[in-house]
């Protein structure tokens, strides 16, 4: 007896007949695999990766900003972004289920090579403006904890980023205490959300999707920042490496899909919160570290600064690393040569991305804030081509079969795409015009 007479012949009168014999033997096994609390908490991984990366030094500086100046108005900008993302990143981790291969060459062999190409090229791109944001920052949270100048501790961390990518096994020491500053960072932002006594009444209007007037540039650079179409499509990438099948899709999506894009949304939110409570009387944009640290003095008064510098020194320098990296496999595969961190040629490219954002920052080191806003805001301009072909593969039923996007995760990913190609267009207008 085949194995489809044995599946049909188990399932009379239910309907399934309809099903594929696939999709049957994943339901039937789905519901005979429980896993325990811990099993569950082992599949978290790729989409809280991607949640770190875009908790860094630019999203924190768009978000103290567009609080300080716009108070609550922008909190909708933030909304959006997350569940936007949420859908990008569960299509980029279905490919990553189910692509034999990894995503660029899976889009080599769907779409064409210059395809794949082109996508790699985007990727590093994108990782180049968010170098430069990465470089500022750590270079400003050192300059604030330690003194001297921002930009020789912008070298400095360059230099140690691009050693930790030779010396993996000390990274993951490293790692480890980064994570910990950040998340003394987000412990410390939520306590001062409440201590700053901000107006939560204001705060809930700012759902309503308002564009107060000169606004425009910092609601693209947190647009690029929280709808990091980057991180999603890298996520591909970390379920493929973590063999990750069909079978985990379910509680992927539970642990760590949504949990780990919603994380940043909130934590970026509640920055707004409390920078307009704390920042947004004056009604001006934060323009310096100091200014920036200034979120945290009604928790701690100055230790609060020292606790801020801190966390934006984590999170840039790790997001230094995640950024890298990533640029440095991708284009690696869209050259041909090796999906893999640890190719000659990824890490070429990872040190030219590291050395482009110490660059610019050397060069334009008079307003550092203003660079980090600028670098975020023109991440938005290659984000629509990504976005595509991240849509456009999750509808390749040869590839996806049962796992390609319903109706409804289209329409999503659709609206993403509209927003992040209206928010280029409007980027390159503002640019034309000015």
């Amino acid at each position: 007896m085949t194995a489809h007479t044995r599946h049909t012949s188990t399932t009379p009168g239910t309907g399934y007949g309809r099903l594929s014999t696939q999709t049957m033997r994943t339901i039937v096994e789905s519901s005979r695999r429980r896993r325990t609390f811990w099993q569950q908490l082992a599949l978290i991984g790729p989409a809280f990766v991607a949640g770190a990366w875009q908790f860094g030094p630019g999203n924190l500086t768009t978000a103290v900003q567009a609080g300080g100046a716009y108070q609550y108005t922008l909190i909708w900008v933030i909304v959006v972004s997350t569940i936007l993302m949420i859908f990008l990143t569960d299509m980029s981790v279905r490919l990553g289920i189910k692509s034999p291969v990894s995503l660029i060459t899976s889009i080599k062999e769907h779409l064409g090579g210059w395809v794949g190409v082109l996508a790699g090229v985007g990727v590093f791109l994108i990782t180049l403006c968010f170098s430069v944001g990465n470089a500022v920052g750590s270079g400003l949270g050192l300059s604030m904890l330690f003194g001297g100048n921002p930009v020789m501790w912008t070298v400095f961390c360059t230099i140690g980023v691009a050693a930790l990518l030779v010396l993996r096994n000390v990274y993951r020491v490293i790692e480890k205490v980064l994570i910990v500053i950040v998340a003394l960072m987000a412990i410390a932002f939520v306590a001062s959300a409440f201590v700053s006594q901000p107006d939560w009444a204001a705060a809930g209007s700012g759902l309503v999707p308002v564009v107060p007037d000169g606004a425009w540039l910092l609601l693209i650079a947190l647009v690029g920042t929280n709808f990091s179409i980057n991180a999603a499509f890298y996520t591909s990438y970390g379920t493929k490496e973590r063999e990750r099948t069909e079978d985990d899709y379910r509680d992927i999506t539970i642990v760590d899909t949504i949990p780990g894009i919603i994380a940043p949304g909130v934590m970026t939110a509640l920055v707004i919160v409390v920078a307009s409570a704390v920042l947004g009387r004056t009604g001006e944009q934060a323009a310096t570290i100091v200014a920036l640290a200034g979120v945290f003095e009604p928790l701690a008064g100055p230790v609060g600064s020292t606790v801020f510098a801190l966390g934006f020194f984590g999170a840039a320098f790790s997001s230094m690393i995640a950024n890298a990296t990533a640029g440095g496999t991708m284009l690696s595969d869209a050259l041909g040569r090796g999906a893999s961190s640890s190719s000659r040629t990824a890490k070429l490219v990872s040190g030219a991305i590291l050395a482009f954002g110490v660059a610019v920052a050397l060069i334009f080191q008079a307003a550092p804030i203003q660079l980090i806003v600028i670098a975020q805001a023109l991440t938005i301009l290659v984000a629509p081509v990504l976005a595509v072909l991240i849509v456009v593969m999750a509808n390749r039923r040869s590839l996806m079969a049962e796992m390609r996007n319903t109706w409804w995760q289209n329409l999503f990913g659709v609206v993403g795409l509209i927003a992040v190609l209206a928010l280029s267009i409007r980027l390159i207008s503002s640019f034309v015009g000015g």
